[in-house]
């Protein structure tokens, strides 16, 4: 069959032939050598240590970055802050293969009316080997749990606690403040439980516009009484309505 179509020879004797045969001056370790491609599989011959031979490198790979929370209490986010960090990650030596163990210290400044899940990125700050990029160092900003205030976005909660008699009758309501202020709110009002009331410009500055601030919103709690005498309940049958 070969003799028919290519003149009496196989077109693949020259790809086993052997140490002393002819090869018309191939490569005989080089077997696409005949086709032009120089190499195999049409790649050049230094790309097999390009990729990984004994003297080839890879490329590197930046790692992900390492992410930190970064805790701030609801006065830092009021009046803005300095934090400083200390990390503790490893460096190349100036030989480009040891390494060394090396602490510093980032400084992260907490802008007025962060909100909570602001991120602050230090680039290319993470572990170095011979074989990376260093990694983002990520911290995200997180409120602590404060003793009074609850945050919602650039307003600040204050539970207000009022007796069953003061939310009937009337009460007045001493609010203390992020910058150490007090805060008076007189209610003749009936309130009722879950009732709130809105303190213009009394709750946090606005990330964008800090001249500017949030509210404070006063959110009435109305403590019951666990039980009644027989006296108290009758008079309260005779004045409050049906």
């Amino acid at each position: 069959m070969f003799a028919e179509f290519f003149g009496g020879r196989s077109p693949f004797d020259h790809f086993f032939a052997s140490a002393g045969g002819p090869n018309d001056g191939m490569d005989i370790d080089d077997p696409f050598g005949a086709f032009g491609m120089g190499g195999m599989g049409g790649f050049p011959r230094s790309f097999k240590s390009r990729v990984g031979g004994p003297h080839g490198s890879r490329e590197k790979k930046k790692d992900p970055p390492v992410v930190h929370e970064l805790k701030v209490s609801l006065e830092e986010v009021f009046a803005g802050c300095t934090k400083k960090m200390k990390i503790s990650r490893k460096r190349l030596n100036p030989d480009g293969c040891s390494m060394r163990n090396e602490d510093k210290i980032l400084t992260v400044d907490i802008k007025r009316g962060w909100k909570e899940g602001t991120k602050i990125t230090f680039p290319k700050e993470g572990d170095e080997t011979p074989t990376n990029i260093p990694a983002d160092i990520v911290f995200v900003v997180k409120d602590k749990i404060h003793s009074v205030f609850r945050r919602d976005g650039s307003d600040i909660i204050y539970p207000a606690r009022i007796s069953l008699r003061e939310a009937l009758c009337g009460c007045t309501i001493n609010a203390p403040t992020l910058d150490g202020r007090t805060v008076t709110v007189s209610s003749r009002d009936v309130i009722k439980p879950g009732m709130k009331k809105r303190i213009v410009g009394e709750g946090l500055p606005l990330s964008k516009c800090p001249e500017k601030r949030g509210d404070m919103v006063l959110e009435f709690l109305v403590k019951f009484p666990d039980k009644l005498g027989p006296g108290a309940r009758e008079a309260l049958v005779q004045i409050l309505p049906p």
